[in-house]
């Protein structure tokens, strides 16, 4: 009997989200992709969105079903108001639930502001910052019902710094970042708590394209002297969702220290 208890109190331990249903949006690659791997690896049902990374998505699909876990494709623009409703509606009608969510979606069009153009601004704010509210005033009617909900937000650094050439990028993650504080104060009495994951430099395809030496640069302004692995992000997020009962409207910063 005592060898039964402390069995099943291991497999609670190990799955803290067996029965929870997640969407990560943009999650066929990097930082995303990381996240729903994590969430998935902690016993969540993983609902995978993508844009135009099909193949992406469905390795990391494939990923989590191989590892015992269950997970599907949800196609979809989040920047298109329409189609990020019915990600939600998507997943809430295969699932009848949405527990947690996790908006990650977004883009970057880097330019002076000198040299920034109307489209320019619009195609990162449409995503980055409309995308996130699209996908959330989707969730939260669920959520509400359910009186249960994990909202955690993807910004960045940048939102609370400013970087050169990101005047676009640096005004949707700190838009994020003060959605995320409305959030949290509105969805309280609901037990719904928003939260913001912030990263710095991260490994991911974005920096892909940088030279080796600028690279290097960025490096050297890091306390840390590195950049970020995705999975250190996507742990940040997790113990948000598994273990971050009374925390709401605050921001984690993962970052190697380059903004404190």
């Amino acid at each position: 009997m005592g060898t039964a208890v402390l069995y099943e109190a291991e497999v609670v331990v190990s799955k803290p989200l067996a029965g929870k249903v997640a969407l990560v949006t943009g999650s066929s690659r990097g930082i995303g992709r990381a996240i729903a791997m994590e969430l998935g690896e902690r016993g969540a049902i993983v609902a995978i969105n993508f844009r135009t990374g099909q193949s992406g998505a469905e390795e990391a699909r494939d990923r989590i079903r191989d590892a015992g876990g269950e997970s599907r494709i949800f196609q979809g623009d989040v920047a298109n108001r329409i189609e990020a409703r019915k990600i939600v509606s998507d997943v809430l009608d295969q699932y009848r639930q949405l527990d947690i969510l996790v908006n990650n979606a977004g883009i970057t069009r880097d330019r002076s502001i000198r040299k920034m153009t109307d489209d320019d601004w619009l195609d990162v704010i449409d995503t980055n910052l409309h995308g996130t509210y699209y996908c959330t005033s989707a969730a939260v009617p669920s959520m509400i019902e359910r009186k249960f909900g994990r909202i955690v937000n993807i910004a960045s650094f940048v939102g609370q710094a400013g970087n050169f050439g990101q005047a676009n990028y640096a005004a949707s993650k700190g838009g994020i970042i003060a959605f995320t504080k409305v959030l949290a104060l509105e969805l309280a009495k609901y037990n719904i708590t928003a939260n913001v994951v912030a990263p710095g430099f991260t490994a991911t395809d974005m920096l892909g394209t940088v030279p080796p030496e600028i690279l290097e640069q960025i490096k050297g302004k890091i306390p840390m002297r590195r950049l970020a692995e995705p999975i250190e992000i996507a742990k940040a997020v997790a113990f948000l969702v598994c273990d971050g009962a009374h925390i709401t409207g605050q921001q984690i910063n993962v970052n190697g220290g380059i903004y404190m």
